[in-house]
């Protein structure tokens, strides 16, 4: 059966360039088990509900398990001619029961139902990204718990600005992911609500029950709305908002270990397979993984902007426009999965290179801020312990010190509070392990962070 389910109304046959330009089977075609699944569920209910026999149903459930084999299989061809994966199946199930074929869809349209195959297929992807989440954010875990003693410069503007522990930094891209897992569950509900049974766009005279078919495949809702059901992709926009800000954290991780990576810092050693090498020049190691993440960000920002601007001025109901956003959404699904599943091996065997770290602390007066608290511990107003401190950064420039180097006479010419005691305050050590605020560097501070993180993720259910 290759006549157009539309036919019927039309005098002339669809141009081939017509066909050409509206099939979608070149990507649709991944849906097919969602598609088949949601013909299974509806078929049941049909005969449930006494609108089609129970012999017919048999015979449609039985064809249409043959289809899923077949395509699983390799074994099905595919023809522009039929457009999309909903009319293939239609035709090929067609082909195998004969004229019942035909009552498979009956109270629904390809509407509800492209919206139905979009919805199973990412609350699949969603979940399972859910779970690879989990296993990158329990790297983060065990790479800063392996390197608890680990110092290194924290920067603002890319400049030196104070010490932290490597693991306090690890655990802040800890805290980014579960952010964006959180997202991801929280979009869950909105998409895991079934929209097949309104038809077109106005629902549908046949007495349905559409809880039986949302029973059947596992929703937890029916949409509430027939024309925003078949109508809106916003659990698509979610979705790819979520993966945007997902990847904008896997970028800014890529560039901190391009930089890290690099000759000038030094801190990291990246494991070889996970690197490449240059074409000309022998002694290349390429940081290409993170380089490649960082690219691939703006893939995923630009399938969102993509989207956006297809659903921005879209009338009610459906339009065929909307055949454009499956595009956007699998591009990001791949390249998320890709990402997270890169990272969540690469991480592990990255080495941290602790003496080289800790020799950049030494440099660029990271300590400076420890010692106007010092004097504000004296009683000193913090603008005025900040000018003083100020002066006596610009005199160790003067004569090429650093702050701990100048002697206490040095010292006690900007301010007569000093007295030795500030020198012990100005070690790597006590600047990190002084910072006990809440969410600080210090060490017992992220001993914790990191003991409740790694009980979270044993006690977290994933879906």
């Amino acid at each position: 059966m290759t006549e157009k389910a539309w036919g019927g109304r039309f005098s002339e046959k669809t141009d081939q360039t017509v066909e050409a330009f509206t099939a979608s089977i070149a990507i649709d075609r991944r849906l097919y088990r969602h598609d088949i699944d949601g013909s299974i569920a509806h078929c049941r209910m049909l005969a449930r509900a006494g609108i089609i026999s129970e012999d017919d149903a048999a015979q449609l459930v039985k064809g249409l398990e043959q289809i899923r084999d077949e395509i699983t299989n390799g074994q099905f061809v595919f023809d522009d001619r039929l457009e999309d994966i909903h009319m293939h199946v239609e035709s090929r199930l067609f082909d195998i029961v004969g004229n019942v074929a035909r009552k498979l869809h009956t109270a629904r349209s390809r509407n509800d139902q492209v919206a139905l195959d979009a919805r199973l297929y990412l609350r699949e992807e969603t979940r399972h990204i859910i779970r690879q989440l989990h296993a990158l954010r329990k790297a983060f875990v065990d790479a800063a718990r392996a390197n608890i003693g680990t110092v290194m410069p924290g920067y603002t503007h890319m400049q030196r600005a104070q010490p932290v522990l490597v693991s306090h930094h690890l655990m802040a891209y800890y805290e980014m992911f579960t952010r964006d897992s959180d997202r991801l569950r929280d979009a869950l509900p909105r998409i895991d609500v079934m929209p097949l049974g309104c038809a077109a766009l106005a629902g549908t005279t046949y007495p349905i029950d559409r809880d039986d078919t949302a029973a059947q495949l596992g929703f937890a809702a029916i949409s509430a709305n027939s024309m925003d059901a078949v109508a809106d992709r916003d659990f698509m926009l979610e979705f790819l908002s979520a993966a945007s800000i997902c990847m904008v954290h896997f970028s800014r991780l890529s560039e901190e270990l391009v930089l890290w990576a690099s000759t000038e810092f030094g801190f990291i050693e990246l494991p070889d397979a996970f690197s490449t090498g240059s074409s000309i020049m022998p002694q290349k190691k390429n940081p290409d993984v993170p380089e490649l993440i960082r690219g691939k960000t703006g893939r995923v920002i630009g399938d969102l902007v993509a989207l956006l601007t297809t659903m921005k001025a879209l009338p009610m109901a459906y339009n065929r426009d909307m055949q454009e956003d499956k595009g956007a959404l699998f591009s990001s699904v791949d390249t998320l999965q890709a990402c997270i599943e890169v990272m969540t091996k690469m991480l592990p065997r990255v080495t941290f290179k602790q003496d080289v770290m800790r020799q950049a602390t030494t440099t660029g007066f990271l300590n400076a801020t420890d010692m106007a608290d010092y004097l504000v511990g004296k009683g000193i107003p913090f603008r005025e312990a900040h000018a003083v401190v100020g002066r006596a950064v610009a005199y160790a420039l003067d004569h090429g010190k650093r702050l701990e180097q100048l002697t206490l006479e040095e010292m006690r010419v900007f301010s007569d509070e000093i007295d030795t005691s500030l020198f012990e305050a100005l070690t790597v050590e006590q600047v990190v392990n002084r910072r006990t605020s809440s969410g600080g560097t210090a060490t017992e501070n992220v001993k914790s962070a990191v003991s409740l993180a790694g009980a979270r993720l044993t006690a977290e259910r994933l879906p």
